[in-house]
């Protein structure tokens, strides 16, 4: 209210309603994320740019991507197992889905918002301030997201697995850096489409320029040497974890891995988040053969930690190494209410976050450590990189959510990866178990649901990317 409509946006003749032109881009931004990429994002986007003045078809664009490119989340039904009734637990499920749609549907009222009132006029020194505005403040909310308690899949993140090359480029400009080329390229194909296919060839070449430098960026940092590492997928259902059969059989089922390890020759044993119970020990397991660096919970000053920790031969006591610092509200973090509010929301009775660092300093060499959707934040391991980082470490516990969010995941890793060029090693519960190069490129080390037990052998590097670098200056200008 208050801002003139602009001409540039509105003109021409629109054969589809706003109404769907806001659900077709809604349903193929939702499927873009690890399925589409920008074969269906920029489409979604340009789309978007056609209702950006409507706030609120904006806002149904934004809630339909969402829900369905987070439909995984109503894999939480049933929550029986947590103690909350079956008669809520649908419900329940329900609500936290809508919620993150909702939510982001409230940031693209915003933006729209502002959209409608900066593009005041048709001059084209303004409309081209207006757009590098929107499309920056895009791109900076994105990466506040990435670091919030939500797990964030944005339109910077949606680029793989499907288009490489194009991700070659976060090497320099990060997931931002692909949210914002995309916003750009949706807004020159809704131009296109406005002046009939006029300027096409500018557009083109732009594609193809970005396409190529990305594929000369992947190119990796050169190898100081390669570390050996075992990866133990455990496949025990979260609804079982804690039923005292799976809890009798846990030792006996590390035994068998660690046994497989050795065989293997590997350094050391990875296991995934929250595998090794609370007050778990090495001499009460009667010690480990080579070193195993695990997922699992610790109490700090009386306080319980999701933590990767480390247990060595001939050490009694576990090292830790990082505690999980984003945690997921009601599921792993409490508000502080009173016993009888809070029973049964979380599996796990209420945790701490950990120091924001993910940079680790300890054996076998310096790393950067992820603790499950802790990989949606690229900044953070951008950060241990430029710290001194020679590889990645992500542990996760996906279950029972499907095999979407597993693509999901990984493709995330995937561009962590190029991100920082970095090797990185994904070891998880269900899945993914995996190995990704620096260069993006992805070794599945075993079948998703499976038990079992593999070698990945990942290369430690040392030069920095230049991602890695503006975002180590950053922290430190930012201090």
């Amino acid at each position: 209210p208050g801002c003139p409509r602009p001409g540039l946006l509105t003109m021409g003749n629109h054969q589809l309603h706003p109404g769907w032109r806001a659900l077709l881009g809604g349903g193929l931004a939702g499927i873009a994320p690890s399925m589409g990429g920008p074969l269906l994002m920029v489409p979604a986007l340009a789309l978007l740019w056609s209702v950006a003045e409507r706030p609120r078809w904006s806002a149904f664009w934004a809630l339909l991507a969402v829900v369905i490119s987070h439909r995984w989340l109503l894999a939480l039904h049933p929550l029986t197992w947590m103690g909350i009734p079956a008669p809520l637990s649908l419900p329940i499920a329900l609500t936290i889905w809508l919620f993150c749609g909702g939510a982001a549907a409230v940031l693209l009222l915003v933006w729209s918002g502002l959209a409608r009132c900066w593009f005041s006029t048709t001059s084209a020194l303004s409309t081209g301030f207006s757009l590098a505005l929107l499309t920056l403040l895009w791109a900076g909310a994105e990466l506040l997201l990435e670091g919030s308690p939500l797990f964030w899949i944005g339109v910077g993140g949606s680029v793989l697995p499907l288009d490489r090359s194009l991700a070659g480029l976060a090497r320099w400009l990060g997931s931002g850096g692909l949210a914002t080329l995309q916003l750009i390229w949706g807004w020159g194909l809704w131009q296109l489409w406005l002046r009939r296919g006029r300027r096409r060839t500018g557009w083109l070449l732009s594609l193809m320029l970005a396409h190529a430098l990305g594929a000369l960026s992947l190119s990796p940092p050169p190898a100081i040497s390669a570390l050996r590492l075992g990866a133990w997928q455990p496949a025990i259902p979260t609804r079982e974890k804690f039923s005292p059969e799976r809890q009798r059989r846990f030792n006996a089922a590390l035994s068998s891995a660690l046994q497989q390890a050795q065989a293997m020759k590997v350094e050391a044993l990875v296991a995934p988040e929250g595998a090794l119970p609370s007050r778990w020990q090495p001499n009460n397991f009667f010690g480990v053969p080579l070193p195993l660096i695990s997922g699992g919970f610790r109490w700090v000053r009386g306080q319980l930690r999701s933590s990767v920790v480390l247990a060595r031969p001939d050490h009694a006591e576990l090292e830790p190494l990082v505690d999980k610092h984003r945690l997921v509200p009601l599921g792993e973090w409490l508000p502080p209410l009173p016993a009888g509010f809070t029973q049964g929301l979380s599996a796990v009775g209420g945790l701490q976050p950990g120091d924001a660092s993910r940079f680790v300093q300890a054996w076998p060499s310096p790393s950067a450590i992820a603790i499950c959707y802790e990989i949606s934040d690229g900044w953070a391991l951008a950060k241990a990189t430029s710290e001194g980082a020679e590889w990645l470490l992500t542990i996760a516990n996906l279950d029972p959510y499907p095999r979407l969010l597993q693509r999901q995941f990984l493709a995330l890793a995937q561009l962590r990866a190029i991100e920082t060029g970095r090797d990185l090693l994904s070891v998880a519960n269900t899945g993914p178990t995996a190995l990704v190069s620096a260069d993006g490129s992805v070794q599945r080390l075993m079948e998703p649901g499976s038990e079992a037990v593999a070698a990945a052998e990942l290369q430690r590097r040392r030069r920095i990317s230049g991602y890695s670098r503006f975002v180590g200056g950053w922290s430190w200008s930012s201090r």
